[in-house]
């Protein structure tokens, strides 16, 4: 027979702090997949019967994501996801273009054998999303693949940097595989070949060129969506 020591042992309570850190970290997923579309409500008492909670690690969750701009306090005091931020997109696209670029740059300069194993890695993984046509999974293992690149490139700022972007910038990355319906061209596979094979080839001015033209044709399509697409104006 256990005893009531040994009983409190086998189930111990959460941690302190650790209920706000689960619905911190699952709410900004969703937010940041489009699980939460931009300008849905958010109710505290439902996020805790939803978590079995009290309200108050709900409150500090929802402090932190307003922190990091993904849900708003209107006037009335009701809370939504934040609207996608199509004005600053400018800025944030010149950012993401110039980190694809001087990433992979680095990554062709500076690459160490065991970096090439990881990248690899990635790429099977990545390539495998796009063949089970996984829209999140191919967002996830895109952007460690990308991250891989820069961790290669020995910049442990550009590293920061480059995966702060691609973190922001999912919502809008979500829109761009939908635009595809989450079938994304083969060809994509097929660029990132070409980046690791200049990679491999310490081809500096090569990785350059086919960072930026990943990067740019990644930003053209979601500017055509933020132009043209009806579907958009959920999020607006």
């Amino acid at each position: 027979m256990k005893t009531t020591k040994q009983s409190a042992a086998a189930a111990p309570e959460r941690k302190r702090g650790s209920g706000v850190k689960v619905v911190y970290d699952l709410l900004r997923d969703e937010i940041l997949d489009l699980v939460l579309p931009p300008g849905s409500p958010i109710d505290e008492v439902q996020l805790a019967e939803r978590f079995k909670m009290s309200r108050t690690p709900i409150r500090e969750a929802l402090v932190r994501l307003a922190g990091e701009g993904l849900i708003d306090t209107l006037p009335n005091r009701s809370t939504m996801v934040s609207n996608l931020d199509f004005l600053n997109m400018s800025p944030f696209f010149d950012a993401l273009v110039l980190m694809y670029r001087v990433t992979t740059q680095l990554a062709a300069q500076h690459h160490r054998p065991q970096d090439l194993v990881t990248i690899r890695a990635r790429q099977k993984e990545f390539a495998a999303a796009v063949q089970a046509q996984d829209a999140l999974a191919m967002i996830a293992t895109n952007a460690a693949f990308h991250s891989a690149i820069a961790e290669a490139g020995r910049n442990p700022y550009f590293n920061s940097l480059f995966s702060r972007l691609l973190d922001e910038g999912r919502r809008f990355l979500r829109l761009y595989y939908q635009s595809y319906e989450d079938r994304l061209p083969q060809r994509f596979v097929e660029e990132h070949e070409a980046m690791i094979a200049a990679i491999i080839a310490r081809d500096v001015v090569a990785a350059e060129r086919l960072g930026k033209a990943h990067a740019d044709q990644i930003v053209q399509q979601i500017q055509k969506l933020m132009v043209g697409d009806e579907r958009l104006e959920i999020a607006l």
